[in-house]
């Protein structure tokens, strides 16, 4: 047995830890608090494994759920980025950049690389695979926020536009969810007021 690797890998198994306390925007369904990044994440695994089947392209599904399970990992130096606050986002890229460089070379040097080229493959959001990963990441705050009956959308009064724009290449991983999300789920609370019509 290799100590050092298993040293290194529990070291980054404790780090990762940390993610558990990076608050997100979003409420849980029920509203009675917002929920973290690494329940987050856990939201969006699961949601992999039912929703697959709505992919526009075949995914591998254990790909998929592992770069939604490590997409947000960088957000332990960064913090958050809420996905409408544009100042925020013009520093995210450089953020993350830097604390990707020093969370996966805590890994081995393999299981480094591999973390790093699929956070780097969720973020170029090319493949059939990341397309999908981004597609969950859209879709399970929109989920979250129709349950809290709009809570985190009205408070913050996000507008359509603002929803549309960030929604704007979900269809690439799933036509069909970005569909029921932009039926089901958003103009009914645009129609409640919960989100503002511009």
């Amino acid at each position: 047995m290799d100590k050092d690797r298993l040293d290194r890998q529990i070291e980054f198994i404790r780090e990762i830890d940390k993610e558990k306390s990076i608050g997100r925007q979003t409420y849980l369904a029920d509203a009675s608090r917002k929920e973290d990044d690494a329940e987050h994440a856990w939201h969006m695994a699961i949601m992999t494994v039912l929703l697959s089947e709505y992919a526009n392209e075949k995914i591998d599904v254990l790909r998929t759920m592992t770069m939604l399970l490590i997409h947000d990992l960088v957000e332990i130096d960064a913090g958050d980025t809420y996905a409408y606050d544009e100042n925020a986002k013009k520093t995210q890229r450089e953020r993350e950049l830097k604390c990707a460089d020093r969370i996966f070379s805590i890994l081995p040097e393999d299981q480094g690389k591999y973390m790093r080229e699929l956070w780097e493959e969720f973020e170029a959001q090319e493949t059939p695979e990341a397309k999908f990963a981004r597609t969950m990441d859209n879709f399970q705050p929109v989920i979250l926020n129709d349950a809290s009956k709009g809570k985190s959308w009205a408070e913050k009064g996000v507008h359509l536009s603002q929803i549309l724009k960030r929604n704007a290449r979900t269809g690439e991983g799933s036509e069909e969810i970005w569909k029921y999300s932009y039926e089901k789920l958003i103009m009914p609370n645009v129609k409640k007021g919960n989100i503002k019509e511009d």
